[in-house]
């Protein structure tokens, strides 16, 4: 688990190219603590910083083949690297190390583009064919590592964070607007944009060529699901097989030269990886939690109870508002983007806690819930189909208060309220983003704070009809639950989960996350299952509870989905909040009007509601925080500030 950087093209001289590299390296040392290493080739180089978990003495990177013909800089595991490379050595293949990534640059040499398709892991690469003079970059399926790329008079530059790239002369930080637009409708840009015009991410599942000085992108793997009425019955033995494939995801995933831990939310997710791999780790299993002072967010209660029936080693780390302020300006230099959610703050944090323990590597819930329909966007989508098509029951909008019980307001609504809250007729089922039109609505009700000259700028652009030509051609012949889940997998879990609050979070300590829910095996099973078997009734994730049964406390399987959230607006201003200065500098009308996205006036108000915690809603506190980190990402970015 690693970072890297590097550049194909001519015009750098030897000296100027180990400059460079040296200098983007250091940009994303955090990466990798444990060592720096450069390598450079004519039209080539390649920057390398480590953090040893794989081969720990003999895994440096940049790594050349025994040949010299290929070069690999590689950020990720392959967690099936034993099975490879026993494969590779009865192909003929000899190995100097005992690491993943010789297994890698060896496979690749045996067969170039299709090793992708035998990779179980999380993972992006650069390899260098000095034979063909082709550079060959890829990401995981996922989305799990993140990989930047752009273009500067006739070089491509790439690295696993942008501000890598952000050394390169002549390289400038410019905002681009519709990636800001997308960020206060869909939580994201829509990949392959970034926040950063002109700079680009490879896309979940794809690879990119460069040879004889251009591009070509393509493919390997895509989300799929089979036509609606196509999927099998749920059987007797799917249970048992979700819990076969869920139990090597872990195995796999606990092979490591360093001992590996387990966050414990205290929901279902993490609680069933951490009973998995309970009894795989030698001496015991270190598991890390994160607490809240306040009761709508804290779970300490379940996260005890469950550390104690699997007999692990609990640490936990307390999140106050005051740290989610404190730390929210290095949140938006590890994020790369605004965001509209303080959520990734606390796992900041959390990550803080397992580097202090002397750990490097823990395993996670993420991807169960967009996987096995576990989030309420799901459910909710299922009761609003349910009243459209008797838009005039008194009877079927009451349904929206079993999916929100953490929301007490709704429970005092009558059926009108429900029905209009929900946008049950203002909606057509048919509209191919049904299912998130009204999360794209609340949020994108934000823009209200938005300039005149930023909606010039925009003209008539819309994220979500944006995002609705972008889907695959079969996604029309999906189920609506399927057609809900790929929305889900394909923008909100690498653009935000697995970034904002996955990756950024823990490599800023130099602590790699793993994730057995989204080994694509496990994600292949669950596209071939019926909707009902995911979500049963209004019962979420309902073979994923029948596969952790005796494993787990019965209050835990059967409890209901109780959504990761952090205090939004409240941690940086109120009444009794001492709000740091960084905050009223930042949305101060002068600030505001300096950088010609918001309008002063508005923000000023929202400001002042917020100060009063007079605050209405989702509206308010997303604009809030999207305006905020706005605010910091042009300060760390384009005016090179540091923020405290």
């Amino acid at each position: 688990m690693c970072g890297f950087a590097g550049y194909a093209g001519e015009g750098l001289g030897a000296e100027r190219a180990s400059s460079l590299l040296s200098a983007m390296g250091q940009a994303i040392a955090h990466r990798g603590p444990d060592g720096h290493s450069i390598w450079t080739a004519h039209g080539v180089g390649l920057s390398h910083v480590r953090l040893s978990i794989v081969g720990l003495s003999d895994g440096q990177q940049p790594m050349t083949s025994a040949d010299g013909r290929y070069t690999i800089a590689f950020n990720g595991e392959i967690f099936n690297y034993v099975e490879l490379r026993d494969e590779l050595k009865a192909r003929g293949a000899t190995f100097r190390t005992g690491s993943d990534t010789e297994v890698l640059l060896q496979l690749y040499a045996f067969d170039g583009e299709a090793c992708l398709q035998k990779l179980n892991g999380d993972f992006a690469f650069a390899i260098w064919d000095a034979t063909e003079h082709r550079l060959f970059l890829a990401r995981d399926r996922m989305g799990v590592r993140p990989l930047f790329y752009t273009e500067h008079r006739g070089t491509l530059y790439f690295a696993s964070e942008v501000k890598a790239l952000l050394t390169v002369p002549g390289i400038k930080a410019e905002l681009d607007p519709v990636a800001l637009d997308q960020i206060f409708t869909l939580w994201a840009p829509i990949a392959p944009r970034t926040a950063f015009r002109d700079i680009f991410e490879l896309e979940p599942g794809r690879m990119l060529v460069r040879e004889g000085g251009a591009n070509r992108l393509a493919s390997y793997w895509t989300l799929d699901f089979p036509d609606a009425g196509e999927h099998g019955a749920l059987a007797e033995g799917h249970s048992e097989e979700l819990r076969a494939l869920l139990t090597d995801a872990v195995r796999l995933r606990m092979r490591a030269d360093v001992p590996v831990g387990s966050y414990l939310s205290g929901g279902l997710d993490s609680s069933l990886i951490s009973a998995l791999a309970a009894p795989m780790a030698p001496g015991g299993l270190n598991t890390f939690s994160v607490t809240f002072d306040s009761a709508e967010h804290d779970e300490s209660s379940f996260q005890r109870q469950v550390a104690t029936a699997l007999g692990t080693h609990h640490r936990s780390v307390a999140s106050s508002p005051r740290a989610i302020a404190d730390t929210f300006p290095d949140i938006i230099r590890f994020t790369e983007r605004p965001i509209l959610r303080t959520a990734p703050a606390p796992l900041y944090t959390l990550a803080g806690l397992v580097r202090e323990d002397g750990m490097k590597v823990v395993l996670t819930g993420e991807g169960a819930d967009e996987v096995f329909a576990g989030y309420d966007i799901f459910r909710e989508a299922k009761v609003r189909r349910f009243c459209a098509r008797q838009p005039g029951s008194k009877i079927r909008p009451h349904l929206f208060r079993k999916l929100y019980p953490y929301l007490p307001g709704l429970k005092q609504q009558s059926a009108e309220y429900l029905s209009a809250f929900f946008n049950v007729s203002g909606t057509d089922p048919s509209d191919p983003l049904f299912s998130h039109r009204p999360r794209m609505k609340s949020t994108a009700a934000a823009k209200i704070f938005y300039s005149g000259d930023l909606r010039e700028t925009l003209g008539n652009y819309d994220a979500a009809e944006e995002l609705s030509a972008r889907l695959p051609e079969r996604f029309s012949r999906w189920h609506p639950l399927n057609q809900a889940q790929y929305l889900e997998t394909r923008v909100l879990l690498p653009g935000y989960i697995l970034s904002s609050q996955g990756d950024r979070m823990a490599m800023a300590h130099g602590i790699e996350g793993r994730f057995p829910f989204l080994d694509h095996r496990l994600v292949e099973f669950a596209t071939r299952l019926s909707p009902d078997a995911k979500l049963k009734g209004l019962r979420e994730k309902h073979i994923l509870r029948e596969a952790a049964m005796g494993l787990l406390p019965q209050s835990v399987t059967e409890r209901q989905k109780q959504p990761y959230r952090a205090p939004d607006s409240s941690s940086f201003t109120g009444p009794d909040t001492n709000e740091p200065s960084y905050v009223a500098d930042l949305l101060s009308e002068r600030a505001i009007a300096s950088t010609g996205l918001f309008n002063p006036m508005a923000v000023s108000k929202l400001h002042g509601k917020c100060r009063k915690q007079d605050v209405a809603g989702f509206r308010d506190n997303a604009a809030f925080v999207g305006i905020l980190s706005t605010q910091l990402w042009r300060a760390n970015f384009l005016e090179k500030q540091t923020v405290t």
